[in-house]
């Protein structure tokens, strides 16, 4: 079922999805097993983007269908245990990157794992970053950028965090398609992940969420 699911999502098919998503819930699914084929549609349809067979509205498209079934998985995922909130994540693409779909499967996948996310959206200037790092006392911060030209700005969004002198108190990740280790290098992130749930297990590891 949570394959039909996968095919639904990455497919666009709205109302399909989330009918899915009733069922499987109905059937008492783990909410976290349905975030995360959730997570597999949503890199399918960033490829599709990449190989120009989706295009800006479709990902807008698929974000809001995310949306939907995230509204319909949270009641479920408070039922379980009282969540913990596993620590504060600091969350955005950074500047001269209006992508968002991969930030916001990034931002579905903390969420439903226990981490309080503070999502800065779209486009972020540096110094946002910085401004709330100081504000909420975030020890994780991560970066999206779907462009290459978004390199430099994850290089001076670190550079802006050091200058600011929170460098030594806080872990940075950054993702994207087209971020590697040598991306990670030039930019002096501390990680990088080329999917959401890398984002999930470095923020455990990181905040001891284990």
């Amino acid at each position: 079922m949570s394959g039909e699911l996968v095919k639904a999502l990455s497919e666009l098919q709205e109302e399909k999805a989330l009918n899915v998503v009733r069922e499987l819930l109905a059937a008492g699914e783990d909410p976290l097993k349905i975030m995360d084929a959730c997570g597999q549609a949503m890199e399918i349809v960033g490829k599709k983007f990449e190989d120009g067979v989706y295009f800006v509205p479709d990902l807008i498209f698929a974000g809001e269908i995310l949306k939907g079934i995230s509204a319909e998985v949270k009641p479920h995922l408070a039922e379980g245990a009282e969540q913990k909130r596993l620590g504060q994540v600091v969350l955005g693409t950074v500047a001269g990157d209006i992508h968002d779909i991969g930030k916001d499967v990034v931002h579905f996948m903390l969420d439903s794992n226990g981490f309080e996310v503070h999502d800065l959206g779209i486009d972020v200037p540096a110094e946002k970053f910085v401004e709330k790092i100081k504000e909420t006392g975030a020890k994780v911060v991560a970066m999206s950028g779907l462009l290459t030209m978004a390199f430099d700005s994850m290089k001076q969004t670190v550079d802006a965090i050091k200058e600011a002198g929170l460098r030594d108190q806080v872990k940075i990740m950054i993702g994207g398609s087209q971020v590697d280790e040598e991306v990670r290098v030039y930019t002096g992130a501390d990680a990088y992940g080329n999917d959401a749930m890398s984002a999930v297990n470095y923020a455990k590891q990181w905040l001891g969420g284990e």
